[in-house]
């Protein structure tokens, strides 16, 4: 499974932007989300972006991630908080996973 980490741009150089995730800064490919501004948040998997997003969006997914590394290190997380579009309602499937006879 891989884990999107949001991240936000410091720096651009052809082809590359040097971006920040806490206190970490990476190399990330920006091929995929075409020219970008320092300052912008993306979404990044495995060393490359792979869309554009809002500070609000990049906070939420943030939030998210560090909760799944405190669930990882065995500490209590409230799950509702980390993940409050999820809470309380019933998953549903994407539409492109529906069978003729489920719709």
């Amino acid at each position: 499974m891989c884990i999107g980490i949001p991240m936000q741009v410091a720096e651009v150089f052809p082809g590359h932007a040097r971006c920040r995730s806490g206190t970490e800064e990476h190399l990330i490919d920006i091929g995929l989300v075409g020219a970008i501004a320092p300052g912008t948040w993306v979404m990044t998997f495995l060393g490359a972006a792979r869309e554009v997003m809002s500070e609000a969006e990049a906070l939420r997914s943030r939030s998210a991630v560090e909760a799944l590394a405190a669930l990882m290190r065995g500490e209590n997380v409230d799950i509702d908080a980390a993940f409050p579009d999820l809470a309380g309602r019933t998953p549903q499937l994407p539409e492109h996973l529906h069978t003729p006879e489920a719709l």
